[in-house]
């Protein structure tokens, strides 16, 4: 009785103390920033505007893009068996443990100005680096894998049989997996979307890399960030507090969806 007493303390406090590691520098952010009125009064400062408008317009094309070009790859990693399947898995699921640095100086190498593509690129007068669209493209590189990863996993789930069902009965390919295999896979879809965003949200090191820190052009929250811890700390507050909040906001309303979904299967 006693062991089973102290082991259940041991991974109380131990609960707890990761708890503590987690909670407690949030708690010191919103400590400081909303009772304060802080968040109020530089919630309108134009740098804090500009960097949450760019922040949600990429973050939004990003997540577009991958959900495009995303599912159809997740679906082919979970229904088709094909040699280099393996190696493919492992190509999509990399940049999730690359360093953001060493995924910024990749871009750079295919797509700068010296990089494999770049001659290419400019002599059709488009140039990628430094721009908005090298932001998109940072974001992408660094967030798809996530969503591609929980797709395949939610198309994985979905039993064949129901979709051959649904074939025997007429209906296209096209139309069940509209109709039938999206449907049974949306919780795994929604979730790699739910994540896809939040990580785009929070991209830094690849954006700063491939994109530089360009106020109204390339400069994301987490960017803005970065630069007014040297100039404002207020504005520093007040766009790390946002990001807390939209994040918590979303996990939420993933979490409620999910339950929903689950409870009317």
């Amino acid at each position: 009785m006693f062991r089973t007493q102290a082991s259940a303390a041991l991974f109380l406090l131990a609960g707890l103390a990761f708890a503590l590691l987690i909670g407690l520098p949030l708690a010191a952010l919103l400590l400081r920033t909303l009772p304060g009125g802080v968040l109020g009064t530089y919630l309108v400062d134009e740098q804090v505007v500009r960097a949450l408008r760019l922040s949600l317009l990429t973050t939004a094309v990003t997540l577009a893009l991958t959900l495009l070009f995303g599912t159809p790859l997740a679906y082919l990693l979970a229904r088709r068996h094909f040699p280099g399947r393996g190696a493919l898995e492992t190509l999509v699921d990399l940049p999730m443990v690359l360093p953001p640095a060493v995924a910024g100086v990749a871009l750079l190498m295919a797509f700068g100005r010296r990089g494999m593509l770049g001659p290419a690129l400019a002599s059709l007068g488009i140039e990628l680096p430094f721009t908005t669209a090298a932001v998109v493209m940072a974001q992408g590189f660094v967030a798809g894998p996530f969503y591609v990863r929980a797709a395949r996993a939610g198309f994985a789930g979905v039993d064949p049989t129901i979709e051959g069902v649904a074939r025997t009965l007429g209906v296209s390919p096209l139309r069940v997996f509209w109709r039938v295999t999206v449907p049974l896979a949306a919780p795994g879809l929604l979730g790699g979307a739910v994540m896809t965003w939040a990580r785009s949200l929070g991209e830094f090191g690849a954006t700063i890399m491939f994109a530089g820190n360009f106020v109204g052009r390339t400069q994301t929250m987490p960017l803005a960030i970065y630069q007014a811890l040297e100039s404002d700390l207020n504005v520093s507050l007040t766009l790390a507090t946002i990001l807390v909040i939209a994040s918590f906001a979303v996990l939420f309303l993933f979490r409620a969806a999910a339950r929903r979904g689950l409870a009317g299967l």
